[in-house]
């Protein structure tokens, strides 16, 4: 039934009766239009071709975990670190991509993994304070910030948890019995990803930031209740962090990574984003938006806020992985100090509703929606089919190809980008030399190759002779692969503009 108010407002639209607004879904109301447009609008921008070079021993490895019925313990791909204790902290993301795979092939991955990155930043929208309209803005703009992370990777199924963390910990200020799900959301998100670890510091935050809200007199009152609330969920989320297959070694696992001296120097990813790039240009627009405008709105920011922003825009800086970090703490309070600032110049109801439903917005809103539709399904279709052209582009198939039909002899020495799509491609015919493991293979290992691989060094020819080298196979242009074309023991026997092979007769 409807109120008065609402039978006033829908008769005084010329030609609008109630049973015409009945006969409207409320699919067709312009704000749910909008969102549903949004989050298509964040599925189509992350739906991208597959190109993470660790995608392939991700497929391998759940691969083997559902065939054999076991979870790894060692390694089992290399020939260099073969049966060496191997931490596979992403063991059940692994058997989701390649259960993905094996359900519909690459479209599942391409899919499945838009709408996983689709669904962190909606809930980033939910989070954002204000007009919808501003939100959806601000969500966008920060997506678009996050693109260079994006991919079909655990790294995404972290970045959807956290986005998920967040809410709950806000959410629990009102309703504070949701933060007893935290434990249970730990134990999912350890055997994830390594990255729960960021779960911990989101509630670490959240604890101190609170209790220096209340310092200050701008907390929850009373304060004691949620912060032994906050004490008593952090206890038990870490305390289920050991019920993995790994045990309590994956307390430490997550800061032996961020300490790796080798993956912050050799790994592109873990280096500070360079503002050079204009793909890093959004990130840049942001920190300095939630520098400057905390100056200039009305609005004071908490001190939780402020530690919480502080502590996500050093992650980012320091490492361009965690840029979506800092985006999930960023774009609410943006959309906060924005609203704001609209509202107190006057100007906010720019962005207010737009009047009742009419026929003729029904008319608009199906339309858009269809249109959205429709080019939603185009756009997953195009960048489905254009997978096999992309692998080609991005990874070394015909030199692939090449291995498995000739069989050059081994042992082989491989790009450390091509180690994991050797090892879906080949295995076990060809263990690789390395692999995107960095953590598995060590600092060590890590600057040996690469000072081979660069011809760094007088004894960069050491490594060859130590692991009985017979085949390389690497990009045209490295400087080893100049080097051994250049020795009579050496013979190029495959060469196309992404890979060269080369072999050492007996």
């Amino acid at each position: 039934m409807l109120s008065a108010r609402e039978r006033k407002r829908f008769y005084t639209v010329p030609g609008w009766t109630r049973y015409d607004r009945a006969r409207v879904p409320k699919l067709l109301e312009t704000r749910r239009v909008f969102v549903i447009i949004l989050a298509l609008g964040l599925f189509i921008m992350a739906a991208r071709s597959i190109t993470d070079p660790d995608v392939w021993w991700h497929l391998r490895t759940g691969k083997l975990i559902l065939e054999n019925h076991k979870i790894l313990a060692s390694d089992p791909y290399s020939f260099t670190k073969f049966g060496q204790p191997w931490v596979d902290h992403e063991w059940l993301s692994q058997v989701l991509i390649f259960g993905l795979h094996r359900t519909a092939g690459w479209g599942a991955l391409i899919a499945g993994f838009a709408a996983i990155i689709a669904a962190a930043y909606l809930i980033v929208f939910l989070r954002a304070p204000g007009r919808p309209y501003v939100a959806g803005v601000i969500t966008v703009w920060g997506a678009v910030a996050s693109i260079p992370c994006w991919g079909v990777r655990p790294q995404m199924i972290t970045l959807l948890l956290a986005s998920v963390w967040l809410l709950i910990l806000e959410r629990s200020e009102s309703s504070p019995q949701v933060l007893w799900w935290m434990p249970l959301l730990m134990l999912l998100w350890v055997n994830l990803h390594a990255g729960y670890a960021s779960g911990l510091a989101f509630l670490a935050l959240f604890l101190i930031g609170d209790a220096l809200d209340a310092a200050f007199g701008r907390g929850e009152k009373p304060l004691a209740p949620r912060l032994r609330r906050l004490v008593l969920v952090s206890a038990a989320c870490v305390a289920v962090v050991p019920l993995n297959p790994y045990g309590s070694r994956l307390y430490r696992y997550p800061f032996e990574t961020l300490h790796s001296r080798t993956m912050q120097a050799y790994i592109s990813e873990w280096h500070s984003p360079d503002f050079h790039h204009a793909r890093y240009l959004p990130f840049l627009l942001m920190m300095l938006a939630t520098l400057v405008l905390p100056a200039l709105s009305p609005q004071r920011l908490r001190v939780r806020d402020l530690l919480l922003l502080s502590v996500t825009m050093y992650a980012a800086l320091r490492s361009a992985r965690h840029i979506p970090v800092y985006v999930l703490v960023a774009v609410p309070l943006l959309s906060s100090m924005i609203q704001t600032q609209l509202e107190e110049t006057g100007k906010s109801n720019l962005f207010a509703g737009i009047g009742p439903l009419t026929r003729t917005k029904v008319v608009i809103n199906v339309v858009l929606l269809s249109g959205f539709l429709i080019f939603t399904g185009l756009r997953l279709g195009y960048v489905i089919r254009q997978q096999p052209a992309n692998e080609a582009r991005e990874f070394p198939t015909a030199a692939a190809l090449f291995l498995a039909r000739t069989r050059p002899p081994g042992p082989l020495l491989n790009h450390y980008n091509w180690g994991g799509y050797f090892i879906w491609k080949l295995y076990p015919a060809y263990p690789v030399f390395i692999d995107g493991r960095a953590d598995l293979y060590g600092d060590a290992f890590m600057d040996e190759f690469f000072s081979t691989y660069s011809l760094g060094g007088r004894f960069w020819r050491a490594p060859l002779e130590k692991w009985g080298i017979r085949t390389v196979v690497l990009p045209p242009d490295t400087p080893l692969v100049a080097a051994l074309k250049t020795m009579p023991d050496w013979k190029q026997v495959f060469a196309d503009s992404q890979a060269t092979i080369l072999t050492k007769p007996k």
